[in-house]
């Protein structure tokens, strides 16, 4: 039984700093892929950064690259999502999201297990 629990969200201003968690219960890390996706009401949900447990590849959508950092705590099973110089437009609900088998990472379908989401807002 996979669950993924978030923490981390909130409210910041333009430029500041955000960190998401997202801890793994029952993920086998060493064989699974975990990622972000975000979503804002009426959207379609965006692949945002992920992240192969076993090798450590990483991925990011180019709206993001330079500015968010996913990284793994191996032995915690948690990721994280650390966010620098928000924009408004990356407000939205954050996902944390979790399979074994994943061919494209930034994909929503490639996925099977999902966490609960947590609101980030950048005011301007």
């Amino acid at each position: 039984q996979v669950r993924l629990v978030e923490s981390g969200g909130g409210s910041v201003e333009a430029g500041g700093s955000l960190r998401l968690s997202c801890k793994g219960l029952g993920v086998v890390f060493g064989s699974y892929c975990m990622g972000w996706f975000r979503q804002v009401a009426g959207a379609e949900r965006e692949g945002v950064a992920a992240i192969y447990t076993g090798g450590g590849a990483t991925y990011y959508a180019d709206s993001v690259k330079g500015r968010f950092t996913i990284s793994q705590d191996y032995v915690n099973k948690t990721v994280y999502l650390q966010m620098d110089n928000l924009r408004p437009e990356d407000s939205a609900v954050y996902y944390c999201a979790s399979s074994s088998e994943v061919w494209w990472p930034l994909q929503q379908r490639e996925y099977n297990y999902w966490g609960q989401g947590t609101q980030v807002t950048v005011s301007s």
